[in-house]
């Protein structure tokens, strides 16, 4: 499950083409001398309280570079920082570099580093940390590697600067190296002297603090670069019930909740205790089955399975509404959307398929979810009833997250379910996930030309071209069932009425250094 980045119109390929021509020089100063990335926090009260967050997963660890789950970059979006940031309309603003140029070629790009920054434990933030962090993600083949196939080289001419040199064209960059914080950087040498698994060290608004089996608990930077934070600190804590947060959220034993129940969604728009907030996400919630494993190895088989369910019941189970069936990934409101949806509800073809190529009749297949997040329990239940009618037999087996997440790094499953969001750029969408050596590819897909499809998209500057190569790709992925795409969720948040200066965001990515607690 991927985290961060996103944008209402996800027209972000166009924003990185505008900052990527030839010697064209990026800088968002607002005429005064201060950055758009300056202007966030507060109008000079002093903050006051701690904010109270009640989240639904457990962070399986706190090393941005390492970790995939959404449940952590809640914690480490308000921890770290990255050179540049999405806002919420999708545009990249500056964050640790000021401004960048790009060559004529656009092979090199040059960054601007911000002066006066400070990490967590005091030392000097400048080019050396990138070229590390970067490095680092790079020579130990971390989760975001592949975000850096097209880098020939990573260089710091002076302090304040960082030179990407490029071997292809990559108009995605900018999403690469800021679309969430994944790609944060951290102090020179980290990696080595700190264990980054349980603790954290960062330039953002807030320290972490303390961590526990029931939550973590981050404190305002004083030094932060930017304007400090409107509150103390933050509190998460660990509710995987929805009922429970929304019990907590109207008690005013919580502050905001991102773990609202589905089903309660309509009714809450005209709650007076409660402030709920809607918006279309950049998410995807799919089945994948393990084609390192027979009959799932099976193209027809997995085939049979895509027929045999049915989108709109599976969605209105999981989301009771607040969501959108798709096939292909990209929701209809990116101007990457490409309507494709051959897999029709058709029970008959679905049995036919599966009696055609599984080992046994009825076929047992292991279905891996997790409390954590309710939906995919809620989803599994009725795929469950579902595929029994076409010849497929569902276990469904119920983990904690960390043990999702180990399971499905060891293949250790027959198929699960779960989501990926935060997505600007279709790189994103499809190519860790896809291509036969991806770093995301669990599941084991391998096909030559939906490989050839997807770098060559990734080098395309020509967004029209660039389109219809990724449409092409989208097309071999869905009809090879790689993944087997269900829905767009909705964001829904709900916080506590009085609560001001939260914005919510389609790619749930949760800032709080400008909240204002109730009064």
């Amino acid at each position: 499950m991927a985290a961060r980045a996103g944008a209402a119109a996800l027209g972000i390929a166009a924003l990185v083409s505008a900052c990527g021509g030839g010697g064209e020089e990026v800088d968002v100063d607002d005429g005064n001398g201060t950055s758009g990335a300056d202007q966030g926090g507060g109008d000079g009260d002093a903050p006051a309280g701690t904010l109270v967050a009640a989240i639904s997963a457990q962070p399986d660890q706190f090393d941005p570079h390492k970790t995939q789950a959404y449940a952590s970059f809640q914690v480490l979006e308000n921890v770290y920082d990255t050179l540049v940031v999405p806002d919420a309309e999708g545009e990249f603003q500056p964050s640790l570099a000021t401004e960048w140029t790009t060559s004529d070629d656009a092979l090199t790009w040059t960054f601007t580093l911000r002066e006066g920054v400070t990490f967590h434990d005091g030392s000097a933030f400048d080019s050396a940390d990138v070229v590390y962090s970067y490095r680092r993600i790079i020579d130990e083949q971390l989760a975001n590697a592949y975000r850096f196939a097209s880098v020939a080289n990573i260089d710091a001419p002076d302090p304040q600067t960082v030179v990407i040199t490029l071997s292809t064209p990559t108009p995605a960059l900018l999403d690469n190296i800021g679309g969430f914080k994944g790609m944060a950087i951290i102090p020179e040498g980290a990696g080595q002297q700190t264990d980054l698994a349980t603790t954290a060290v960062g330039t953002g608004p807030f320290t972490l603090e303390e961590t526990g089996a029931g939550g973590v608990t981050l404190a305002r930077y004083d030094d932060y670069w930017g304007d400090p934070a409107t509150v103390e600190g933050v509190e998460f804590r660990y509710v995987s019930e929805p009922a429970a947060a929304l019990t907590a959220l109207r008690s005013g034993d919580i502050h905001w909740t991102d773990n609202v129940p589905p089903q309660d969604i309509e009714g809450l728009q005209d709650d007076e205790e409660v402030e709920l907030g809607v918006t279309p996400s950049v998410d995807y919630w799919y089945l994948a089955m393990n084609q390192t494993r027979p009959p799932f190895d099976n193209r027809d088989f997995r085939r049979g399975v895509a027929y045999g369910i049915d989108r709109e019941e599976v969605t209105e189970a999981a989301r009771f509404g607040a969501a959108t069936t798709n096939q292909t990934a990209i929701p209809e409101q990116s101007l990457w959307y490409h309507e494709y949806a051959p897999f029709e509800h058709d029970p008959d073809q679905a049995a036919d398929l599966i009696e055609q190529t599984a080992a046994a009749t009825p076929q047992p297949m292991g279905l891996m979810v997790t409390d954590e997040y309710p939906e995919t329990v809620q989803a599994a239940q009725v795929i469950q009833a579902q595929l029994a009618e076409v010849g497929v037999e569902i276990g469904i087996e119920q983990e904690a997250f960390a043990t999702w997440l180990d399971r499905q790094a060891a293949g250790d499953y027959d198929a699960f379910l779960l989501g990926w969001l935060g997505n600007l750029d279709p790189f994103g969408f499809y190519h860790a996930q896809h291509v036969c050596e991806g770093t995301s590819n669990f599941q084991g897909y391998c096909n030559p030309e939906v490989d050839t499809l997807l770098n060559q998209a990734a080098a395309e500057t020509d967004q029209e071209a660039r389109k219809a190569l990724y449409d092409q790709a989208a097309e071999l992925i869905v009809d090879d069932v790689s993944y087997l795409y269900l829905y767009n969720p909705d964001v829904v948040q709900a916080w506590a009425p009085g609560l001001e200066g939260y914005e919510i965001r389609p790619d749930k990515a949760i800032n709080f250094e400008t909240v204002r607690l109730p009064e």
